[in-house]
């Protein structure tokens, strides 16, 4: 089975307040797209800006809304162990079925201290755990030999790798094989390279858009149709490129304006799209017939 997540944004009003009745929407329009999974306030949910409170009422809005129809997962990771696990705790409780935490940031930590790290928050959850390994943003990355010891653990279900490399995302298939655990995509573009070499779904960005068309490229892979899920990829791969074209999620927010289904723009230090960057992101959808109107 492959699987289709989607790292939902965090719609903001124009006080750049959370608009928990937008959250609610978009969980729904989401997951009735096609996503069987929601990551919610993650890095493309801007989790960095939101206030403990805020995190925890956006949580239980998404459960509310989708938590009978979904997979709905909770990002509760920082670069402090003890408060990573603090917030694990408290997000178990509004009903999320899995929290993820990403590879500790800024402070870099050993193997041996990601280890130890990941190792105290299973330790300590009762809900299953996505492992996010992001380099690009967190200046440390989780090796092959170190999934490998944290597959056997028990509580770990899912790896979202992001680290950009094809080799890392083979050796990470082989770090977890006769395991429960499954390796998801954390790069829209990769997604496919990553299903041929093991990989079973994506954590992403462009199914706030195009979810039907990733959920037929998952699932004619899956068929053995090679050619019709690259025609998809193809097809798709400009969207995937453009909206990452400046800080996500900065793009994906305009896009979804773009389309017809504005959630507000993003809170400080991020800014909103320049109007190049909004106008290539109006030729990407005018091709994909994704503009509203």
């Amino acid at each position: 089975m492959t699987r289709l997540f989607t790292a939902m944004v965090t719609p903001f009003d124009d006080r750049l307040q959370v608009d928990y009745a937008r959250a609610g929407e978009l969980a729904a329009r989401l997951v009735e797209q096609g996503s069987d999974g929601l990551v919610v306030a993650g890095s493309t949910g801007e989790g960095a800006v939101l206030e403990p409170g805020e995190r925890l009422r956006l949580l239980e809005t998404v459960v509310a809304r989708v938590g009978d129809r979904a997979t709905v997962v909770a990002s509760t990771g920082s670069n402090c162990t003890a408060a990573t696990i603090a917030l694990t705790r408290e997000a178990a409780v509004t009903g999320v079925h899995g929290c993820m935490v990403v590879v500790p940031y800024y402070n870099k930590p050993s193997q041996e201290g990601m280890y130890r790290h990941f190792a105290s928050v299973a330790d300590t959850s009762t809900v299953p755990l996505m492992v996010y390994n992001v380099p690009g943003r967190t200046g440390a990355n989780l090796l092959p030999s170190t999934l490998a010891r944290l597959a056997r653990l028990g509580n770990l279900r899912w790896v979202k790798e992001a680290g950009g490399s094809l080799d890392q995302a083979s050796e990470y298939v082989l770090a977890v094989q006769d395991t429960a655990v499954e390796v998801l995509s954390g790069d829209d573009s990769l997604t496919l390279p990553i299903l041929a070499v093991g990989g079973k779904g994506v954590v992403s960005v462009a199914s706030h858009l195009v979810a039907a068309d990733l959920r037929r490229m998952l699932q004619a892979h899956c068929a053995g149709r090679v050619g019709e899920a690259a025609a998809i990829h193809q097809r798709l791969f400009p969207l995937f490129r453009g909206l990452f074209l400046t800080t996500n999620p900065v793009p994906v927010k305009a896009a979804l304006a773009l389309a017809g289904f504005a959630v507000g723009p993003p809170r400080l230090p991020l800014v909103q799209a320049t109007e190049a960057e909004e106008q290539t992101l109006k030729a990407i959808l005018a091709d994909l017939k994704l503009l509203a109107g």
